[in-house]
C-alpha cells in the first residue's frame, strides 16, 4: 500500500500545486524556465502515475474489502463511464467542441464520472481511496478554475464535427473496454 500511497501523493501532489500554491510555478518558470518546468512537472508526474499504478496492483493482490457494492452500482458505472470517455476526448481537441463550451472543463468532469463510478463497484480501500482523492481533486481543481481571473483570449468557435468525433472515440473506447479491453488492462473483466 505505500507504493500505491507513494505514488497517488506525487501525482496527485504536482497537479495540485496550482491549486494550492499558485505562485510555485510561475517562480519556477522565473528561475528554470518554462520547458525545464514542464520536464520536471511532467517526470515527477509520470513517476507519481507509474508508482500509483504499480502499487495498485499490488492492492489489489491482498485487497481490503470496506463494502459490498450494491447490485444497481454495475449498470450506473457504464453509464457514467459511457459520458466519462466522450468528455475526456472532448478536452484533447486544439479547437474547442461544443461539448466543452457546455462542460467547460471537460477532462475534470471525466475524471469526476471516472472516480464516482468506479467508488461505487469497487469497495476496496485502495480502490475507494484512490476514487476519493480523485473526486476531491477534481472538486479543487473546478473552484480554483472559477476563482482564477478569466483570460482575454477571444475565443475560437467550437467545430460540430469535433463533438461527433469526441463521441464517437469516447464511445468506441467504451466498447473496448467494456468488451475485453479493461480486462487486459486491468486483469478486471466488465462483462
Amino acid at each position: 500500500m505505500s507504493v500505491f500511497l507513494v505514488g497517488l501523493v506525487l501525482f496527485i501532489g504536482m497537479h495540485s500545486i496550482y491549486i494550492v500554491a499558485p505562485g510555485v510555478r510561475a517562480g519556477a518558470v522565473a528561475r528554470i524556465g518554462y520547458n525545464p518546468w514542464r520536464g520536471i512537472y511532467s517526470l515527477v508526474s509520470l513517476a507519481g502515475l507509474l508508482l500509483l499504478i504499480y502499487g495498485y496492483g499490488l492492492a489489489r493482490q491482498d485487497p481490503v474489502l470496506l463494502f459490498e457494492p450494491p447490485s444497481w452500482a454495475r449498470m450506473l458505472a457504464f453509464v457514467l463511464m459511457m459520458a466519462s470517455l466522450p468528455l475526456l476526448v472532448s478536452s484533447f481537441f486544439p479547437t474547442p467542441t461544443r461539448i466543452g463550451r457546455f462542460v467547460r472543463h471537460p477532462m475534470l468532469m471525466s475524471v469526476t464520472l471516472w472516480a464516482v463510478a468506479h467508488a461505487l463497484v469497487v469497495g476496496t480501500l485502495a480502490s475507494v481511496l484512490l476514487s476519493a482523492v480523485f473526486f476531491i481533486w477534481t472538486l479543487a481543481a473546478r473552484f480554483s478554475l472559477i476563482a482564477r481571473p478569466m483570460t482575454t483570449t477571444p475565443a475560437k468557435t467550437p467545430k460540430p464535427l469535433n463533438d461527433w468525433i469526441a463521441v464517437a472515440i469516447g464511445l468506441a473506447a467504451w466498447a473496448a473496454l467494456l468488451f475485453g479491453l479493461h480486462e487486459w488492462l486491468i486483469g478486471m473483466p466488465l462483462l
